[in-house]
């Protein structure tokens, strides 16, 4: 069991906060969590990238000249890869990289970057953080007063909050995300996780559910095979 320290808005410790990071992820698979970031990452390529082969670039078809008696190295059509202004020899083409692991591997990965932060002292926690309306200044106080003032950080919200998206887009290094919403990528990229108390109990509660149903699938497998 782990126990956090819980910060409000001036940085002043507030109360703990007590979490098990064996009830996220009993191990850290290190191959799982590079394959899933791998895979994230690849997803994002466009995918765009063109190129003309020699049947697409301009120019005569025809042998440029006799193959023998010229003295001059033998040659086709000035299309060929070897001349400037030929096509490519394999040409690029728009393809799409992008791919999809098993979704149980997905969603422990996730549950590994998380409790790997939280073993390595990188997750912040903070009683509460809304606001009326869009205050990047206000915010930029908050983080100043936790220590993440200029440290890359992930704020994770419990749901969908547009006012803390609004106040984090223009601060260099912090992005927002809700706790619905993580993934491996997102929680691995920054240094630091910034997490609300209402967001961790919904990512216990989520974790809590994914193990619940896991087992259940399992005990009703079992019995299929046993009968």
């Amino acid at each position: 069991m782990t126990t956090l320290p819980v910060f409000d808005r001036s940085g002043a410790e507030v109360g703990t906060y007590e979490i098990d990071p064996a009830l996220l992820a009993p191990c850290i698979n290190k191959q799982l969590l590079h394959d899933v970031v791998v895979m994230y990452q690849t997803n994002l390529r466009q995918g765009s990238a063109k190129t003309k082969s020699r049947g697409e670039v301009a120019g005569s078809t025809a042998k440029m000249y006799r193959q023998k008696g010229t003295g001059n190295a033998r040659a086709g059509s000035r299309r060929a890869n070897v001349r400037r202004g030929g096509g490519h020899t394999f040409a690029k083409r728009p393809r799409d990289y992008s791919y999809r692991l098993p979704r149980k591997a997905v969603r422990a990965a996730t549950r590994m970057a998380i409790a790997s932060k939280i073993q390595d002292s990188q997750v912040v926690v903070i009683d509460q953080l809304s606001f009326s309306k869009p205050a990047t200044g206000e915010l930029a106080t908050i983080l100043k007063s936790l220590g993440l003032s200029g440290v890359r950080t992930l704020i994770t919200t419990e749901s969908h909050d547009v006012n803390v998206y609004k106040s984090a887009r223009n601060i260099v290094g912090v992005t927002v995300s809700a706790a619905s919403d993580l993934n491996a990528l997102i929680v691995l990229s920054p240094r630091r996780m910034l997490v609300t108390r209402e967001a961790l109990d919904a990512i216990k509660q989520r974790t809590e559910s994914s193990v619940t149903e896991s087992s259940v699938t399992e005990s009703s497998v079992t019995e299929s095979v046993t009968a």
